[in-house]
C-alpha cells in the first residue's frame, strides 16, 4: 500500500512570521507552489496557503504588502505521519477543511508536505 512518505514533497519552504502576504504570495508564484510554511524563531507556527491569501488578504480589501502572515495565516498546522497509509490525507483534509498537511517523522518533526494535488499523481498512473 502506498504511503505518504512516497508522494510528499520534501521541500520546506518558509516565510518568517513578520513577512507580508505580498512576499509569501511573490514566493508561491516563483516556486509554483501552492503553500508556504510560517516561522518564528526557526520554529513552525503555521501555513499560509493560497486560499488564506484569497479570503483573508484579497476578499477582505487588505493591502497584501502590509499585511503579516501572522496574521492570516492557518494555525495550528495539520500533520500527518510519513508511514501513513495514503487513504488517510483524503480523510483527514476532509475533516480539517484543508488542502495541504504537514508531514512528519517518527519524532513529529516536520520533514514535509502533501497537497490535494499530490494525491492526484498515484490515480493518473493507475488509470494507464
Amino acid at each position: 500500500m502506498l504511503k505518504v512518505k512516497e508522494l510528499m514533497k520534501q521541500d520546506l519552504t518558509s516565510v518568517q512570521s513578520h513577512e507580508t502576504a505580498y512576499s509569501a504570495a511573490m514566493m508561491m508564484r516563483v516556486l509554483k507552489i501552492g503553500s508556504v510554511f510560517v516561522k518564528e524563531h526557526d520554529h513552525i507556527v503555521g501555513i499560509v496557503t493560497e486560499t488564506d491569501l484569497v479570503r483573508k488578504v484579497m476578499a477582505m480589501n487588505l493591502s497584501p504588502e502590509s499585511t503579516s502572515v501572522a496574521s492570516v495565516m492557518s494555525a495550528p498546522v495539520i500533520c500527518i505521519n510519513q508511514d501513513r497509509p495514503i487513504w488517510g490525507v483524503a480523510d483527514l483534509m476532509e475533516q480539517s477543511n484543508v488542502r495541504h498537511l504537514a508531514v512528519t517523522d517518527d519524532h513529529e518533526a516536520i520533514i514535509g508536505i502533501i497537497s490535494v494535488r499530490d494525491l492526484l499523481h498515484p490515480v493518473a498512473i493507475d488509470d494507464f
